[in-house]
């Protein structure tokens, strides 16, 4: 993962001397200066003396190894939580006297101390990133202290005021954008890797191909999510023509169709803070204002939890997946056996309907769809389109996916109504076509006291980026 070097990189950044001025020598913090430095920071009642103690904070804070942050992170979740006699004060004045001022009272008697704290290190320049690059680590950390979630729901929740779409900026990156933001580009693209700087002209250089990039004016020249687009004729069915070094590009002004053929979240940081949503519908109407004889809008999506779960549905005694189909999975080791056409064809036709069911009917722990593409596309209002056998025969595709790609479909006339049959009745808006390819799947009957197991988002980079709603 990319998490150790945007890490340094951002707190590097926030005590850069374009930041805090000359970089001061340090000696080692102390646990006991660390700890003051906090109780410090939270009883300062200027704001100019709040950001040098912040900014101090910060400084502190980069030079520490590992334990020493890990031990920050201990004491924001064991001490500086909301202060229990004024809550117990709060909550009992509201009781005997249960009006709007008394209510006001006790909301702000039972905000943590630490989010005020989280709020003083954001006034510092540079604070934002800090503060995004600590949840990051924290991340890390949660596994292990399970304590710690109080201060990550905290740290979300501030994101998701500071990062909502009233502050976000859409730019199109193209090749007059800045180095810095191209080099970005290339660093996080996380679907498809871009090889080097003329791979990534190829996707932004050329008029039928597009990126547009989520920013925030805190984060400066860091994207937070990017989407790329093709402009075509038709939906594809595979990715290798859209990436291929030569082709010929077509005119803008004679295109029908835009695909989103990659979507990378660029921030790990902002995990669980949703922006992919936001960004597709922006982009799609602005492309449709600009080019109005764009009818078609659809996705070329990644399938990054397929192969695991057919795997472990094959495993289980009691399957949809039938003995000639189990051993024929066992057959399908590496990616050479796709070019075998007569191996390929039985593959596809045994495949195709597992796929369909388990993107349809196959849930997580949360009863949402397993997949986590399929969960960000659906939630948003897309219908599953189409099953693509082959689509992307890289080796990671091959591994996560067994090769299959899928279209959704953005219908702007449906995505509403869509996207409310899947919040409130877990409806999956599909294609007739591909919904009856379940019918076969769902006659291999279990046994009526088994339940479908619910799965864990998959370990993969797509499944990362779009947790929680936030990438392709």
């Amino acid at each position: 993962m990319r998490q150790t070097s945007v890490l340094n990189d951002l707190l590097s950044a926030i005590t850069d001397t374009r930041l805090f001025g000359e970089r001061r020598k340090m000696k080692r913090t102390s646990r006991a200066d660390l700890a003051g430095m906090l109780s410090t920071l939270l009883s300062g009642r200027g704001e100019a003396s709040s950001t040098e103690r912040a900014a101090e904070f910060l400084r502190a804070y980069r030079d520490l190894d590992s334990a020493g942050r890990t031990f920050i992170f201990r004491t924001l979740a064991s001490e500086y939580g909301a202060d229990p006699d004024a809550l117990s004060a709060a909550a009992s004045a509201y009781i005997e006297t249960p009006d709007e001022a008394h209510a006001k009272a006790l909301q702000v008697a039972s905000e943590p101390r630490r989010v005020e704290l989280f709020r003083r290190l954001n006034l510092v320049q540079g604070g934002t990133q800090a503060l995004v690059a600590m949840r990051l680590e924290l991340f890390e950390r949660l596994a292990n202290h399970p304590d710690l979630w109080t201060v990550d729901d905290d740290l979300k929740r501030l994101f998701q005021a500071w990062f909502n779409r009233g502050f976000l900026l859409l730019r199109e990156i193209n090749w007059q954008t800045s180095a810095a933001i191209l080099e970005k580009i290339i660093r996080y693209e996380a679907v498809h890797a871009i090889q080097d700087w003329e791979d990534l002209r190829r996707r932004i250089d050329v008029p039928d191909r597009r990126l547009f990039g989520f920013f925030h004016p805190r984060l400066g020249d860091e994207p937070l999510i990017f989407v790329e687009v093709a402009l075509t004729n038709e939906v594809p069915t595979a990715i290798a023509p859209i990436l291929a070094v030569k082709r010929e590009p077509l005119d803008p002004a004679t295109v029908t169709t835009a695909v989103f053929y990659s979507i990378s979240n660029c921030q790990d940081g902002l995990r669980g803070i949703s922006f992919g949503s936001f960004l597709i519908k922006q982009v799609a109407e602005d492309l449709a204002r600009e080019l109005p004889h764009i009818k078609t809008f659809a996705t070329l999506s990644p399938v990054p939890g397929f192969a695991r779960w057919l795997r472990e549905e094959a495993a289980r005694p009691t399957s949809v997946v039938d003995e000639p189909t189990r051993q024929l999975i066992e057959s399908l080791d590496g990616t050479g056996w796709i070019e075998d056409p007569a191996l390929a064809k039985a593959a596809e036709t045994a495949l195709t309907p597992l796929l369909a069911h388990y993107l349809i009917e196959v849930k997580d722990h949360r009863g949402r769809p397993a997949d986590p593409v399929a969960r960000f596309h659906l939630g948003n209002g897309a219908q599953l389109d189409q099953i693509n056998f082959g689509a992307d025969r890289s080796p990671r595709a091959m591994k996560s996916a067994l090769g299959y790609m899928v279209n959704y479909r953005y219908i702007l006339a449906d995505v509403e109504k869509n996207h409310e049959a899947f919040v409130n009745e877990g409806k999956v808006a599909a294609l007739g076509a591909v919904t009856r390819l379940t019918r076969g799947v769902k006659s291999a009957k279990r046994d009526a006291s088994t339940k479908p197991p619910r799965l864990p988002a998959p370990e993969t980079p797509e499944a990362d980026a779009l947790e929680d709603t936030t990438t392709n």
